[in-house]
């Protein structure tokens, strides 16, 4: 399983501060499945996965790890 961590606005989005997702899901797949403002979200959205910055969306995420959903934030 995939750990996942919603902040700010992606939480809003979401519903919820987090959620788990099977093996083997990519940040592409993930996106491609949400509905709605999740949707629109996600694809604007940073990631950091185990607190590293992930840039390959179509990559597998590895399992048992915690995936960050980090919208744009506004502000200084």
């Amino acid at each position: 399983m995939i750990n996942v961590r919603y902040f700010a606005g992606a939480r809003a989005a979401a519903g919820t501060s987090d959620a788990t997702l099977p093996a083997g899901t990519s940040i592409e797949s993930m996106t491609a499945t949400a509905e709605g403002r999740l949707a629109l979200v996600l694809k604007s959205s940073s990631f950091l996965v185990d607190g590293v910055a992930w840039h390959d969306r179509s990559a597998p995420l590895p399992v048992g790890c915690t995936l960050d959903v980090l919208p744009p934030f506004a502000g200084g």
